[in-house]
């Protein structure tokens, strides 16, 4: 198993005139309970990870706070990652909001702020941008970003502001890779962030193409999957709250995949999305 001083390779993104550096592999708190969070992230943080990515309509940020205020780790050693909802976009409500969102963290300033949907029937997306920048330049936002935004979407953020996100999360497993939009990321120094990174009900995990790599290298589908982001340079942020399988998912550093894996895994691109579409997600 992985030792909690495992090296996380992390990545560069754009921060204004300069750059901060986010973990590639971290700890998501999605649909975790906040009366469980404390105890989740604490788990993770112990397991090894550095970044712990949640949002405002998770509703547990406060538990993240909670394990934030009692691990013995500096608060630089922790990337945090949180998001404004929906329907907080807009310029005033966007700092109501992160302002609330660090009330419950109990930070002065987040690592990582991002606009959760594009959400274009409000069409307030590049004034909530807008903001993000504003409030990275008060220091209440190390980096500034978004999520499952397309690419008319941030076309537009550069056309309207002069700036891109330094990353887009956005679904992304075997079933569903999303090859144009990470072109399109690399060729605009946009970090590629997933979320689902496993896809969710099990299926991707039973496919006989993952559970036969797995097989020959003995390690576990979802090392497998995790493996596979990390070499196509994906950050990446499983979520769990099984102590086991908190640490089965951050020890994917022991191995690597050949590039017959990778191709392999490639193959199985069905373009088939469990969540939401955000060209028409109006949420």
């Amino acid at each position: 198993m992985a030792e909690t001083n495992t090296p996380v390779p992390a990545v560069a993104l754009r921060a204004g005139s300069g750059t901060v550096e986010i973990p590639q592999l971290g700890y998501g708190v999605w649909q975790v309970p906040d009366a469980e969070a404390a105890e989740a992230v604490t788990n993770a943080l112990d397991a090894g990870y550095r970044s712990v990515d949640t949002a405002a309509i998770y509703g547990n940020e406060a538990g993240v706070g909670q394990a934030l205020a009692d691990t013995d780790l500096a608060r630089d050693e922790i990337f945090v990652t949180t998001k404004v909802w929906n329907d907080d976009q807009g310029t005033d409500a966007t700092r109501a909001a992160l302002d609330t969102s660090l009330g419950k963290l109990g930070l002065d300033a987040v690592d990582l702020y991002l606009i959760h949907w594009p959400v274009p029937a409000k069409d307030a997306y590049v004034d909530t941008w807008k903001t993000l920048l504003a409030l990275r330049e008060e220091g209440k936002t190390r980096a500034a970003g978004v999520c499952n935004f397309e690419v008319e979407h941030l076309q537009r953020l550069q056309e309207e502001t002069g700036e891109l996100p330094a990353l887009n999360q956005i679904e992304l497993h075997p079933y569903l890779q999303q090859r144009e939009l990470r072109e399109f990321h690399q060729a605009n120094d946009i970090r590629t962030e997933a979320w689902s990174p496993l896809g969710q009900g099990g299926e991707v995990l039973q496919d006989p193409v993952i559970t036969g790599i797995a097989d020959r290298l003995g390690v576990t589908p979802a090392q497998v999957v995790l493996r596979w982001h990390l070499q196509i340079g994906n950050v990446v942020i499983p979520k769990s709250v099984t102590p086991e399988r908190i640490k089965s998912n951050f020890d994917v550093f022991g191995f690597e995949l050949t590039d017959e894996d990778l191709k392999a895994i490639e193959g199985l691109d069905r373009g088939e999305r469990l969540g939401p579409d955000p060209k028409t997600f109006n949420g």
